[in-house]
C-alpha cells in the first residue's frame, strides 16, 4: 500500500532500500513475492536514475569504499568487515556504469544492487555478499563539483597504478575471504578486458559484463535456432558496438561454433563488429588488441544499414550504450536479407536499448503464428 502511493519508480526505490536498513528480512521478503514487479525498482532500469544522484539520495553506507589513498593497507580494511565468510564480493571502480559512463563512487549502487539480485534471485545468504567500490577518483568534473558527491574528488590515475592498486585488492581478498569469488561489474571497456585476463586463471573471478553478458545472449542465439531451424555455426553476426560486452559475447559465440565443429578462425570470420568509427576491418589503426580477431579484409564502411546490406548477418546485437540506433531503415534492412532475422538490442538501462520490441516486431513485419491471440500489450510487456 505504501509502494503504491509513491510517484515514481525512484522513490519507490528510496522506500525499499530504507525498509532493508530497518528489516533485511522483511525487504527481501518483498522482492522474492513478486520478482517480476520490484527487480526493475531495485536493479534495472530505476538503478540507472538512482546511480545518477546516488549521493542525493544517500541514507546509509552498505558496503565498503576502498580509496586509493590507501594503498598498502588494503588487507587490514577488508579485516575490518565484520562477516568473516564472504563467498561473493561484486566490485566496481564506476568507470562506465551501464550506459551512462563515468559515475564514480555514484556507481556504488551497482555493486549493491547486483548483490541484492543473488539474494532475491538465487538465494544466496546476504551475510555472505559484499559489495566493494574501489576509489580511483573520476573523470567526470560534474561530479567533483558536486558537493554531495562522496567519492574523492580527483582525476582517474594512470593505468599502471590503477592496475597496480587492483592487483593488492585482489591479492587481499585471497588472503582475508579465501573461499570467496571476484565479480567485476561495470569497469570501463579496455580495463574490464584487460583486469579479466590478468586474474581469471589464478582466482575465482569474472566479469559480468563481459560473460554475463555473453552467456545469456548465447542461450538466445541458442534458442532462436529452435524457431528459425538453422545450425548455430551457420550464423553470421554483426554488433553495434565493440566495447567489453560485444567482444565477449563475440568470443563465447566463437567457443560455441567452435563445439559445432568450426575452426577458431572459421568462427571467427563469421563475427563483424561496428563502432562510432564504422566497420572494424583490418586496415584500421585505432583498433584494441581484443579487437583485431574480428576485423576482416573489407572495403571501410561508416554507414551501418550498408554494412547490413555488404554482410548480409542473420542477427544483429546492440550494445553501443546508445539508444534507437536500430531505426526503421536498420530493421528494414536485417529484414530484406533474412525472413526471421534476429535482433538483439541489450543496451541499458532501458532508455539506451537500441530499439524496443514493438519497434523490432513492427518495422520487421514479421508475422509470428505462435503469438496469435496475444494482445500487442501483453506481447510487449512480456518481451
Amino acid at each position: 500500500m505504501q509502494l503504491g502511493k509513491k510517484n515514481s519508480d525512484l522513490e519507490r526505490y528510496i522506500y525499499l532500500i530504507n525498509l532493508l536498513d530497518h528489516n533485511e528480512t522483511l525487504f527481501y521478503k518483498t522482492i522474492m513475492s513478486d520478482p517480476a514487479q520490484y527487480l526493475p525498482i531495485i536493479y534495472d532500469p530505476t538503478i540507472g536514475e538512482a546511480c545518477i544522484k546516488f549521493g542525493h539520495i544517500f541514507r546509509n553506507p552498505k558496503g565498503m569504499y576502498i580509496s586509493i589513498k590507501r594503498k598498502g593497507q588494503i588487507k587490514e580494511i577488508l579485516q575490518n568487515w565484520p562477516e568473516k565468510d564472504v563467498r561473493f564480493i561484486c566490485v566496481t571502480d564506476g568507470g562506465r556504469i551501464l550506459g551512462l559512463g563515468d559515475l564514480g563512487a555514484n556507481g556504488m549502487g551497482i555493486p549493491i544492487g547486483k548483490l541484492q539480485l543473488y539474494t532475491a534471485a538465487a538465494g544466496v545468504p546476504p551475510k555472505q555478499l559484499l559489495p566493494i567500490y574501489i576509489d580511483a577518483g573520476t573523470n567526470n568534473n560534474e561530479l567533483i563539483q558536486d558537493p554531495l558527491y562522496l567519492g574523492i574528488k580527483q582525476s582517474r590515475p594512470s593505468t599502471e597504478e590503477l592496475y597496480s592498486f587492483v592487483d593488492e585488492f585482489v591479492e587481499a581478498v585471497q588472503k582475508v575471504f579465501p573461499l570467496c569469488c571476484i565479480h567485476f561489474e561495470d569497469w570501463t571497456g579496455v580495463d574490464a578486458v584487460h583486469l579479466l585476463k590478468r586474474y581469471r586463471n589464478d582466482v575465482s573471478c569474472y566479469n559480468d559484463d563481459i560473460q554475463g553478458t555473453a552467456s545469456i545472449t548465447v542461450v538466445g542465439l541458442f534458442n532462436a535456432m529452435k524457431i528459425t531451424g538453422q545450425n548455430f555455426s551457420d550464423q553470421r553476426i554483426l554488433f553495434l558496438g565493440a566495447g567489453s560486452a560485444g567482444i565477449g559475447i563475440a568470443n563465447l559465440i566463437v567457443t560455441s561454433m567452435m563445439e559445432e565443429g568450426l575452426s577458431k578462425e572459421e568462427a571467427q570470420s563469421k563475427i563483424w563488429l561496428f563502432n562510432t568509427q564504422g566497420l572494424l576491418e583490418s586496415n584500421r589503426s585505432d583498433l584494441k588488441d581484443f579487437q583485431r580477431p574480428y576485423a576482416h579484409e573489407n572495403a571501410p564502411i561508416k554507414d551501418f544499414v550498408e554494412a547490413i546490406e555488404s554482410i548480409k548477418p542473420t542477427a544483429i546485437i546492440g550494445v553501443s550504450t546508445v539508444g534507437k540506433l536500430f531505426t526503421q531503415k536498420v530493421i528494414e534492412a536485417i529484414s530484406q536479407v533474412n525472413d526471421r532475422p534476429l535482433i538483439f538490442a541489450l543496451s541499458n538501462p532501458t532508455e539506451h536499448a537500441e530499439c524496443t520490441a514493438e519497434e523490432a516486431y513492427n518495422w520487421s513485419k514479421v508475422k509470428l503464428s505462435l503469438l496469435e491471440g496475444c494482445s500487442s500489450q501483453k506481447l510487449y510487456t512480456k518481451t
